[in-house]
């Protein structure tokens, strides 16, 4: 299928009008396929051509201004059409597939009733496969959508209801003009909880296999809901511009979430089934305030192509973040941006893959869907928070205001978007927007002190480098904390010059102030940047970091050392693992505990030698196992605890013990997602197998329990299960996305290097072929989950560089070889200066 280049999009948008869509669909037809029926109205200049995408089974009938266009024209996605008038009339008749993708309309039967859901995913070029269309962000257009389904079903979609359904017909009030990529619908005999506020109706929904979970929460849900509701109604003259406000949480979903207008689809695994932390919790409070962030960023003014796609993702990625800290339970949002989300930036942005938070040119459709990545939400949303603490809020704000008011329901690009804030702040922002917006790559703040005799600083400077082959310096409005051994703490705000000598800015202010025992740069964590500590305050962290009350500054210390392993400035073993077992234990925020974990995990089983690594878990486990012992009964940081020295030990009779009920600490739930961490577990350890996994499956008939199941097979020490795991990964195209991605991820363990060695090869000669079989958004997240990302070896590098030699491979798949084969280059410097050290 040829992706739409910017290019025709250009050409298409200057000569075309589309008025409106007249959507018809009938989901009646018992099988794999419905009936597609749509009008569309647009606008052209006499005697013009141009073509309408669509992707059908079968098209039946195509009539351009009451003529028959014959169907055979078709070619591949596009239909062509000439001899246009200037108001032309499009009618377009077909069958359409359903998708086990989560693409196009997913179809989904749950395994725990039978009941069957519907889903409409229209993002991005996906709407092809529900109705013909002309499938661009900035031809928007009303749609007016009508539904015929069985008539217990309930359905619903981005407009209100237009009448009472009769007879299992659906009819719905016209929408506001929409890009065609968010066009939506569900329908099914979904569970739904109503409420109003302020006006607006609310509507939540599930599958009613989960409508219990879903009633136990509805309450922390809406209050969420209509918190950041109001938080927006503060900083927006616009209020919320889409009628009612339905949240679906359906089966299935590859993203985290979608901003449809009027019905905002997430994926239902935000409607916990079992005990979970109060960060996943924060989780769903942060991602309902980025989709609603979306309705003003991204809905009502929309970019105009997806070079801009960082005016949705990275505005609705800041303002989430921020109305959740503002608005709700969760204050501690910046916390877990600064821990999780940034991390995920930092990594993106040194990355062979790396790209400007606004590049210059996306090529097409196909390029813009790469950049769904850590620098379009955390990069781009951290330089929006630097760009207000430079601004100051008012002028921000006032920005964004005349910008929604100068392009509702409209387009907008970078350029128009700077117009309104340079007017509202009196200042230029072209040079800031080409340094922090135009180029790639972070840049590192190195603080660099010296102390006199009596203990009192000479000087303190900062200075800021940048990689060389991106070596652009930015201007960073930071914090530079100091934290003495008495438990104060001082905080100075600094400008960094980027012109300055060398870039390097002198705190003149601090020379002859009495010397903190630890230095940090970034303290508020105002900007995107790496830092790196002075080597008196990275040896005082392991004792000052337990002791540390402010979590902002814990989660800064933490990622520092975790970013210096990284890049194998400090060693895994004693920068990581020691600062684990120093810390951990003392540790009271949940989020920093488990990402320090997870991060950690990740370091520990690539960047150790298997001995180094068994060694370095049974800290890890000792650790956890302390702050386990530690932890409030019951409580969120029990059960992270639990999580991570799970992942952790060895200890088989103990894990055995868990899940027979036995010796299991007060207050800890072993329930069903848990049982599923103890198995798998046991299960990559050798100490379970297959018979349990059944058994386990049949006490869970879920969807969710399907996937854990699919998970602890490919996981098996075992020959036979791993070639079946294998073949699911590479060639099955009949199970859905969610099971195909649970057997990649859980095919790969360091414990089992031997068993899998032979697959290292076969990734690499039967990914490419596996990739082109796939639609590029499972392609893709198939192909990373699979990688194999344990085999840290020349010889895996030497086939990847073969892989990417090739001129068959999917722009997605060279990406995510070339970003994992990036981390083997990291994870090979690391191992070979521990093996130089120990020489």
């Amino acid at each position: 299928m040829p992706s739409l280049s910017r290019v025709e999009a250009t050409a298409r948008g200057a000569s075309i009008t589309v008025e409106s869509y007249r959507v018809d669909l009938d989901l009646t037809a018992d099988g794999d396929r419905f009936r597609s029926h749509v009008e569309i109205r647009f606008r052209a200049a006499a005697g013009a051509e141009t073509f309408v995408e669509v992707k059908p089974a079968t098209l039946d009938r195509v009539r351009l201004n009451g003529a028959d266009l014959d169907p055979a024209t078709l070619d591949d996605n596009r239909l062509a059409l000439t001899g246009l008038a200037e108001e032309n009339t499009l009618t377009v008749d077909a069958e359409m597939a359903y998708s086990n993708t989560g693409e196009g309309v997913h179809r989904f039967v749950d395994p725990a009733d039978g009941e069957t859901y519907l889903y409409a995913m229209s993002f991005l070029d996906d709407v092809q496969r529900i109705f013909a269309a002309f499938d661009q962000p900035d031809l928007k257009a009303p749609i007016t959508l009508t539904v015929t389904a069985p008539e217990h079903w309930t359905v619903a979609a981005n407009g209100a209801p237009a009448a009472t359904p009769t007879a299992g017909r659906w009819e719905f009030a016209t929408t506001a003009p929409l890009s065609t990529y968010l066009f939506s619908f569900i329908a099914g005999p979904w569970h739904v909880r109503r409420a109003e506020h302020d006006g607006i109706p609310l509507g939540v929904y599930c599958r009613r296999s989960l409508a219990p979970h879903l009633d136990a929460d509805i309450d922390e849900i809406l209050t969420i809901t209509t918190q950041c509701l109001d938080r927006f109604h503060q900083l927006f003259d616009e209020r919320y511009p889409f009628g009612k406000y339905d949240q679906a949480f359906v089966p299935e979903f590859n993203a985290g979430a979608m901003e449809n207008p009027g019905l905002v689809t997430f994926r239902d695994d935000y409607v916990f089934r079992s005990a979970v932390t109060d960060s996943q919790r924060e989780l769903r409070a942060t991602t309902i305030a980025h989709e609603m962030a979306h309705m003003w960023f991204g809905d009502l003014v929309t970019m105009r192509w997806w070079d801009d796609l960082w005016l949705n993702e990275s505005f609705a990625e800041y303002l989430g973040t921020r109305v959740t800290a503002e608005a709700t339970r969760f204050d501690g949002a910046w916390t877990t941006f600064a821990m999780r989300r940034k991390a995920w930036g930092y990594a993106a942005d040194q990355r062979p893959s790396t790209h400007p938070v606004a590049p210059e040119e996306v090529a097409d459709a196909a390029e813009g869907l790469l950049n769904f990545d850590g620098i379009s939400y955390a990069k781009g949303a951290s330089v929006l928070r630097q760009l207000v603490a430079w601004l100051g809020d008012e002028a921000f704000l006032a920005g964004l205001n005349a910008h929604f008011s100068t392009h509702r329901f409209g387009n907008a690009t970078l350029d128009d978007l700077l117009g309104s804030l340079s007017t509202a702040s009196g200042r230029d922002l072209a040079g800031w927007a080409q340094r922090w917006l135009r180029t790639a790559q972070v840049n590192t703040l190195r603080a660099e002190v010296t102390v006199d005799a009596d203990g009192r600083y000479t000087e303190v400077a900062v200075t800021q480098t940048a990689p060389e082959a991106y070596p652009v310096l930015r201007p960073h409005r930071i914090g530079v904390g100091r934290y003495g051994a008495d438990g104060t703490v001082t905080r100075t705000e600094v400008d960094l010059d980027p012109d300055a000598e060398a870039g390097r800015t002198v705190l003149t202010d601090l020379a002859g102030a009495p010397a903190a025992r630890l230095l940090l740069p970034n303290d508020g964590d105002l900007t995107f940047a790496k830092i790196r500590l002075d080597p008196a305050s990275a040896e005082a962290v392991p004792l000052v970091l337990p002791g540390l009350a402010d979590p902002l500054a814990r989660a800064l210390l933490w990622g520092e050392a975790l970013d210096a392993a990284t890049d194998s400035e400090r060693p895994v073993a004693t920068g990581v693992v020691g600062l684990v077992a120093a810390a951990l234990p003392a540790e009271t925020e949940v989020v920093i505990a488990e990402d320090v974990l997870t991060l950690s995990r990740s370091l520990i089983d690539r960047y150790l030698d298997p001995l180094a690594r068994a060694a370095a878990l049974a800290q890890v486990a000792d650790a956890c196992r302390a702050l386990l012992d530690g932890a409030p009964a019951g409580e969120s940081l029990q059960l992270a605890a639990a999580r991570g020295w799970i992942a952790a030990t060895t200890d088989v009779d103990l894990l055995t013990g868990w899940l027979a009920g036995r010796a299991v600490p007060a207050g800890l739930a072993v329930d069903t997602e848990l049982r599923w961490s103890v198995l798998r577990r046991l299960v990559v350890l050798g100490a379970a197998g297959a018979t349990e996994i059944a058994a386990e499956a049949a006490a869970d008939p879920s969807a969710a329990g399907a996937e854990r199941a699919a998970g602890c097979r490919a996981a098996l020490p075992d020959a036979d299960a791993k070639q079946a795991a294998w073949r699911i990964v590479v060639s099955d195209t009949t199970l859905s996305n969610r099971l195909v991605e649970a057997t990649a991820g859980g095919f790969w363990h360091p414990e089992q290097a031997e068993l899998t060695a032979a697959y290292v090869p076969r990734y690499f000669a039967d990914m490419p072929a596996a990739a082109r079989a796939r639609t590029p958004w499972v392609a893709d997240r198939v192909a990373g989950l699979a990688f194999p990302r344990y085999a840290v070896a020349q010889t895996t590098r030497e086939a990847a560089a073969a892989l990417l030699a090739r001129d068959d491979v999917t722009p997605g798949l060279r990406r995510v070889v070339t970003d994992a084969d990036d981390d083997l280059r990291r994870a090979l410097v690391a191992r070979t200066a521990v093996a130089a050290a120990s020489a």
